[in-house]
């Protein structure tokens, strides 16, 4: 009976971590996916049941919808007015809209098309290593921009750009949340415009995912066994993500994506010389 109390302590603890780690790193751009796969990796740390990337990136979703409510709010309300009446007021809104749903199509067919190849010849600690050193190349090159385009400002050719640069985030160890406001800085957004953006494309992709993993998810046999190890998780990444997210978006106003940078520089260089 102590044998299989402290057994199940240390699962419920185990999935505590992870959902924190995912929750915290989701937002920030030193990738989520890749610091799951270095953690399984270097600390012998197995996930059992192929249900627990959807319950934790769902969290981490449940907390972008959470933070950007108004935005989401103001953004339906004006869009569906704007098709209804034409308003003028609500035409960038609509606008907006129109650029999300474009930058969210790269993503979700190249993951279509390309997800078997990625998984079986990209799934090495190594890519993650090196893809970490590409993200803080990216992040310090564009660590002193200050763009000048607002939401009313915005292109069809940047939203393709930056849903170009999403996809590219499928290689392990590729931040999307990186990849994604790299692109919309590199463009000349402001800062805070491009956080929107991101988080707002973010919305689109990963609740198409969820969508695309249900069916795997109702048939994964550990459901049942792991539900309270599961509902941990879940809760740990929906909180992590919260004010992880919250302290992101305060890193942006300052300026101060050359942390990352560092960050993914001496972590990638680890990984690649210790893989």
């Amino acid at each position: 009976m102590y044998v299989e109390t402290t057994e199940n302590i240390f699962l419920l603890l185990k999935y505590l971590i992870l959902g924190l780690l995912q929750g915290f790193t989701e937002p920030i751009p030193i990738s989520s996916s890749g610091h799951l796969e270095l953690v399984q990796h270097f600390l012998g740390v197995g996930i059992e049941g192929v249900s627990f990337a959807l319950l934790v990136n769902s969290a981490s979703l449940i907390a972008v919808l959470i933070i950007y409510r108004e935005d989401i709010i103001r953004l339906l309300k004006n869009g569906l007015s704007y098709i209804k009446t034409k308003d003028t007021a609500a035409k960038s809104d609509f606008h907006f809209i129109i650029y999300l749903v474009v930058g969210t199509i790269p993503a979700g067919v190249l993951g279509i098309l390309f997800e078997d190849f990625i998984s079986e010849k990209l799934a090495s600690i190594k890519t993650v290593g090196i893809s970490l050193l590409i993200t803080g190349a990216a992040l310090w090159l564009i660590r002193n921009l200050r763009g000048r385009k607002n939401d009313t400002d915005l292109s069809l050719k940047d939203a393709v750009i930056v849903g170009l640069a999403q996809a590219v985030a499928l290689i392990p160890g590729i931040s999307r949340s990186g990849a994604t406001i790299v692109a919309a800085m590199g463009l000349g957004m402001k800062q805070e415009t491009a956080l929107r953006y991101s988080f707002l494309l973010y919305i689109p992709v990963s609740a198409g995912g969820m969508i695309l993993s249900l069916k795997e998810t109702l048939t994964d046999p550990n459901i049942a066994t792991l539900a309270l190890p599961y509902t941990v998780a879940f809760i740990a990444s929906l909180v992590a993500t919260y004010f992880a997210l919250k302290w992101f978006m305060n890193i942006m106003a300052k300026g101060n994506l050359k942390y990352f940078s560092y960050y993914c520089f001496i972590v990638g260089t680890l990984v690649v010389i210790f893989s």
